[in-house]
């Protein structure tokens, strides 16, 4: 069942929205060759906390066989597409890395991600990382009243696929609220189904998976949550969450 947000509801998430978006600019200056996602994963989870709000991810249960996600960001470095687990793992120069960060604030979730450069790196990754992250306002252009979720997933594929990429099929975009998953799942290509009309207090997480190769996915058989590409083609995210208010989209997790 889809939640609509009172103005009460919209006001936290507007708040833990913000503290989303303050944590990835502020990974933003942090990635570097030389540090690790562990050390990255320590950044943000103490601006959260200083922040009044509470890492969304850390203890996240898993599905079957997985333990809960011990990160408050999940890492993942250039064939990892989502679900990265913060390690010792040490960026290098022409890396990119995503980094996803929630924040629960009075009880109401933001979530968002960004792809990052670590250093100087190739033309290819900087084409990737910039597709990816204009696949998504391509799918904000479609987050008006009565359009369906159908709209914004297939503006994301046409998007993203003119410029020859593959788009992850198996993992979604999804509502957000009082829980960080709520309906309905926002794909990032046509389905079948059209999916429910967009209407005033809907809240979404809209995130392009996009990938420079053939798109084939793999879960790491060891920890059950890093989703990896098959074919070791880079990977990027970018992930905003949305809320439609009287009848237009309010990014909460955008802060410049």
């Amino acid at each position: 069942m889809i939640s609509l947000k009172s103005k009460y509801e919209i006001e936290q998430m507007i708040s833990a929205g913000r503290i989303v978006g303050e944590v990835l600019n502020l990974m933003g200056e942090k990635v570097r060759p030389g540090i690790t996602t562990k050390e990255l994963d320590k950044i943000a989870e103490e601006y959260i906390i200083k922040s009044g709000a509470l890492p969304s991810f850390k203890g996240y249960k898993g599905w079957a066989g997985a333990m809960d996600f011990p990160g408050s960001i999940c890492a993942s470095v250039n064939d990892q597409v989502i679900h990265g687990i913060p390690d010792n793992t040490v960026l290098r120069e022409g890396d990119i890395i995503s980094i996803d960060v929630g924040a629960c604030f009075n009880g109401y979730h933001g979530d968002a991600a960004r792809t990052f450069p670590v250093g100087k790196c190739s033309e290819e990754a900087l084409r990737l990382i910039s597709v990816t992250e204009q696949s998504f306002f391509e799918g904000l252009k479609k987050v008006v009243p009565d359009n369906r979720i159908f709209d914004v997933s297939g503006a994301i594929q046409d998007y993203a696929e003119s410029f020859g990429y593959a788009l992850v099929r198996e993992f979604t975009g999804h509502g957000v609220g009082k829980e960080l998953h709520e309906d309905p799942e926002v794909p990032n290509y046509r389905t079948i189904h059209k999916g429910p009309k967009i209407r005033n207090g809907m809240a979404l997480a809209i995130e392009p998976m996009v990938i420079d190769g053939s798109g084939k996915i793999f879960v790491d058989s060891d920890n059950k949550w890093t989703v990896y590409t098959d074919d070791e083609a880079l990977a990027a995210h970018y992930e905003n969450t949305v809320i439609m208010v009287d009848g237009e989209p309010v990014i909460t997790t955008l802060v410049k």
